[in-house]
């Protein structure tokens, strides 16, 4: 199957669910997803694919909800009010918890479930907009609690040992790395010391996995990726207050020299798994110069700003330049007016130039002052053979002045085609133009049937010519 050309336009950031919502209305095969997702040796959650209505536009929303911990909670804790030793609320309106990162788009409170689409429970539901890392430290996804954790090794074990496509194991363990990658620089820990939590990290290999299955699934080839938009201000947290872009989202861009884009937006719009998916997956830095659009796919945020939230993917297929019949190109033309030089050294001038380089060399003649018969020289050839041509022109004529002019011309794409006749064989061009196809005789190929045949020119060259159009029909 020919692969497909992803595009992500990442105008309101980018994170983990958002980018499986978006391939899964792109097209990805939900069964698939669900079936390779159950493969996991993860439990304690369940998927939740809808559509939502995002600033009257329809979109697909993937989302991964904790199973522990069901219960409603205050909803001061849940809007991010302070409440000691659990949630600060940040610049962007988003509350993050004592334990987690905030690497999704948006909020995440210490306790549990939410009756509004922002913040998190502890057991991390994301229904923010973004999947996070949650490495063990907040916002810089570390965590420095007493829960059990995961390494990069456990978790490139358990997906290992799922049964997805080899292909789509590759990629969900090149972004899981990513992030390792960029927390380990953040917090100064080599990356085998970066530790996933035992329960925020299932919402993150969930979204890891489920992007790398859909990925696979619509068999991507090329992708390209925008710049990714992102807001600004600060995420306050029990640790201090960091500022957005994170830490591991910054590194992510560094390394992978992916093109941010600040905007006017109060909180977070990327998180560091959205940033490692586009870091993973892109192909190709510049879009095609045209292309045309052969599926959209949206997937929400949880989040509402004052512009739309959602990432758009779009399967794209490049426009091949039309094929013309003709070539343009720059040439240059040299002209001499020469009057006191005598045909047989004006004659060897021509073959000399056109054994040398040049494209063509012609008289016409002209009357010069006095009224003395003369000729024209031209000559045509490239920028680069300029010196040489002159050079040849002032030794091999009488001239003592060339003209130059930088002029622009149109060809007709030719190739050539060896003909069989009675009496040998004929080179002969082809051109085509508007659908028409012309043979033209090489002159010197004529010649030498006619030589051998005793045939008169006009003869053979309409023979081959004949010939030649039979033979391509």
């Amino acid at each position: 199957m020919k692969k497909q050309s992803l595009y992500l336009e990442c105008y309101s950031g980018i994170s983990g669910d958002m980018a499986v919502a978006a391939l899964l209305d792109l097209g990805a095969d939900k069964e698939v997803l669900l079936n390779g997702l159950k493969s996991l040796t993860v439990d304690g959650y369940r998927i939740e694919i809808t559509r939502k209505i995002k600033n009257s536009i329809d979109a697909c929303d993937f989302n991964v909800i904790l199973k522990e911990d069901n219960h409603d909670h205050d909803m001061d804790y849940l809007f991010g009010h302070e409440k000691p030793g659990h949630v600060h609320e940040d610049n962007g309106g988003h509350s993050h918890d004592h334990f987690h990162e905030d690497n999704d788009e948006h909020s995440h409170s210490h306790l549990h479930e939410h009756n509004d689409e922002h913040s998190h429970d502890h057991l991390h539901e994301h229904n923010d907009g973004h999947s996070h890392s949650h490495l063990h430290e907040d916002n810089g996804g570390l965590h420095f609690g007493h829960h059990e954790h995961r390494s990069l090794a456990d978790i490139c074990t358990i997906i290992d040992s799922s049964a997805i496509t080899g292909n789509a194991k590759n990629i969900a363990k090149k972004i899981f790395y990513i992030i390792a990658e960029a927390e380990s620089k953040a917090h100064g820990k080599p990356v085998e010391e970066v530790h996933f939590h035992e329960v925020g990290a299932t919402d993150s290999i969930v979204d890891i996995t489920a992007a790398a299955i859909c990925l696979d699934n619509l068999n991507v080839g090329e992708v390209y990726i925008s710049e990714l938009y992102e807001g600004r201000g600060q995420i306050t947290c029990q640790h201090g207050v960091l500022p957005i872009p994170v830490p591991a989202v910054v590194n992510i861009s560094s390394q992978y020299n992916l093109r941010l884009h600040l905007t006017q937006v109060k909180g977070e719009l990327v998180t560091p798994t959205g940033a490692a998916i586009a870091a993973a997956i892109r192909t190709k830095e510049e879009l095609p110069s045209d292309f045309t659009i052969k599926r959209i796919g949206l997937g929400t945020g949880k989040r509402e700003y004052e512009h739309t939230s959602f990432l758009r993917a779009m399967l794209i297929e490049e426009v091949q330049p039309s094929q013309s019949d003709t070539l343009s190109d720059t040439v240059w033309v040299l002209n001499a007016n020469i009057d006191d030089c005598t045909g047989e050294a004006l004659a060897a001038a021509m073959e000399i130039l056109l054994k040398n380089g040049a494209k063509d060399v012609y008289y016409t003649p002209i009357f010069m002052k006095k009224n003395r018969p003369a000729y024209l020289l031209g000559v045509i050839c490239s920028e680069k053979d300029l010196p040489f041509m002159e050079e040849l022109i002032f030794t091999h004529t009488t001239t003592i002045g060339i003209r130059r002019q930088e002029m622009k011309r149109t060809t007709l794409k030719r190739t050539f085609e060896t003909v069989v006749t009675p009496y040998g064989e004929a080179t002969v061009k082809v051109c085509s133009y508007q659908n028409k196809t012309f043979y033209y005789p090489e002159g010197d190929s004529i010649r030498s049937l006619a030589d051998k045949s005793g045939l008169d020119y006009t003869t053979l060259y309409s023979l081959v010519q004949t010939l030649a159009g039979k033979a391509s029909c």
